[in-house]
């Protein structure tokens, strides 16, 4: 196979079919060539459509079979942006006014569109609850969007409503609270213990070489590491059975940089991935059976991360004023915590 470019969007892509292929699938043969994010189902849909040619000649059976030798061409055409449709999604309100409004993301929202999630997102209830005033605002997928959430994180989202607003709140996100008052802090569940009361995970991220969306712990001289840190505070070690205090500990985690999983990662790293965490905590499973009958069922029922964007603070992009959120867990969270001894209610350190 040779090849001269990357088959990304709106590229071109010559291959030749080796002599070895002889008698195989044209969608088959045409998918194994591609990287592993692009479906054999989007190969078929790209032949059908008339994107591939084989020869001088479009080439639109995707159960062709190739005879070994043929100089085929793909062109994958730019993607269109989709347009969110508006959806009446109810929405948890913390705050609104002109300029911008806050929200209580519940856990199982996607923040905006994207593949596999076209509706029901957050941007889908905002579109609907807004009335048409985010159009234009920070994009047409991505309307009022100033930071995110992972789907299964909860917590408290600012959304912006007008361009001023969300000038301002992108350049306090950029900022990371370094400079300005922008203020984000976490409750993570984790299993076992933290090594110190308070403490700081600096580690660079990057892609995983297996799964492009999971990210991993990467070397600061890999092609793609981005600086990430992340501060840590043991809030409270819980028990399991016979109340042994190394089960799972409430932790608060802040944010120096904004990276996606940032703080499921590295807590992973660490050797304390979050509870429920499908992704990157399957290696601690085994840990359920340390649990109380009653901790082992909260714990199977979560089905996610326990993550919650407990606290957001920032100055208000028009007015200057500071403003600040704080909320519970959801109940799937409290429920967990309550089932410990004292696990419920916490009071949670303040800071700023």
């Amino acid at each position: 196979m040779s090849q001269t470019d990357s088959p990304y969007s709106g590229e071109r892509k010559e291959l030749i079919v080796e002599e070895t292929s002889r008698g195989a699938r044209f969608d088959a043969w045409l998918t194994a060539q591609m990287p592993s994010h692009i479906s054999r189902s989007r190969i078929k849909s790209l032949i059908k459509q008339g994107n591939v040619s084989l020869g001088d000649v479009v080439a639109t059976d995707p159960s062709l079979r190739l005879k070994g030798g043929e100089k085929v061409e793909l062109v994958v055409p730019e993607p269109e942006d989709a347009i969110p449709k508006a959806e009446n999604i109810p929405l948890d309100i913390l705050h609104e006014d002109e300029h911008l409004i806050v929200i209580n993301k519940p856990a199982g929202m996607v923040v905006h569109p994207a593949v596999g999630n076209w509706s029901g997102t957050l941007v889908n209830a905002l579109l609907y609850h807004c009335k048409g005033s985010l159009a234009g605002i920070g994009g047409v997928r991505r309307p009022g969007i100033v930071h995110r959430l992972d789907k299964e994180t909860s917590g408290v989202m600012v959304v912006a409503k007008t361009d001023l607003a969300h000038a301002g709140l992108s350049a306090q996100f950029a900022d990371h609270g370094k400079t300005g008052s922008l203020e984000r802090a976490y409750l993570a569940l984790v299993w076992g213990v933290t090594p110190r009361k308070i403490g700081l995970i600096s580690a660079p991220l990057g892609r995983s070489a297996t799964n492009r969306i999971k990210r991993k712990v990467v070397r600061e001289s890999a092609p793609d590491a981005r600086h990430a840190v992340t501060h840590y505070t043991l809030i409270k070690a819980l028990g399991g059975k016979e109340n042994h205090e190394s089960d799972i500990s409430l932790v608060e985690c802040r944010l120096e940089t904004g990276r996606t999983h940032q703080i499921r990662v590295h807590m992973a790293h660490i050797g304390h991935p979050l509870v429920g965490d499908q992704v990157y905590g399957q290696s601690f499973q085994t840990k359920i059976n340390k649990l109380t009958e009653p901790q082992k069922i909260l714990v199977n029922k979560l089905r996610r991360q326990a993550l919650h964007a407990a606290l957001l603070g920032f100055d208000h992009p028009a007015t200057g004023e500071a403003m600040q959120f704080v909320t519970d867990p959801p109940k799937d969270m409290i429920k967990l915590l309550a089932a410990f001894p004292k696990g419920w209610p916490i009071k949670i350190p303040s800071h700023k």
